[in-house]
């Protein structure tokens, strides 16, 4: 309030409106900034929603047409072979192909996440510097 009337100096009253009204933009600024920040998260979590689901949908037609894709491979072996090679033994084809496959990238993978390191190393090598420097400095 601004208008109030106080009892000390003029100088001393100017000085405690003047850290009054500081601290009260102080406190517009950052509940603005907190209502900006709340707004900027929600459009982001809308735009990846939206995101996601187009991607699931997308990787869901990718699997059915992977799906339908070996049941031709399936039918097309057991056909090309004039039925020299059972249907049983055509799914067997094909199933052995997807396992092998299946197997090579998911050991290539693994050999991948053994050689990644999560952490970050430069970082922690910094911190470490910088303790070290406040240390030996006292």
């Amino acid at each position: 309030m601004a208008n109030e009337v106080h009892a000390a100096p003029p100088e001393e009253a100017s000085m405690t409106s003047l850290l009054r009204g500081i601290i009260n933009d102080l406190g517009d600024l950052i509940r603005q900034e907190i209502r900006f920040a709340r707004t900027e998260i929600r459009s982001d979590v809308r735009k990846t929603t939206r995101a996601g689901a187009v991607l699931a949908l997308g990787v869901g037609a990718v699997g059915l047409g992977v799906v339908l894709v070996a049941l031709m491979t399936v039918f097309m072996i057991n056909e090309l072979s004039n039925n020299y090679v059972p249907l049983w033994g055509s799914f067997g084809i094909v199933a052995a192909v997807f396992l092998v496959v299946g197997a090579g990238l998911s050991f290539m993978g693994y050999k991948t996440l053994q050689k990644s390191n999560p952490l970050p190393d430069q970082t922690a090598q910094s911190v470490k510097e910088n303790v070290e420097w406040i240390v030996n400095s006292k």
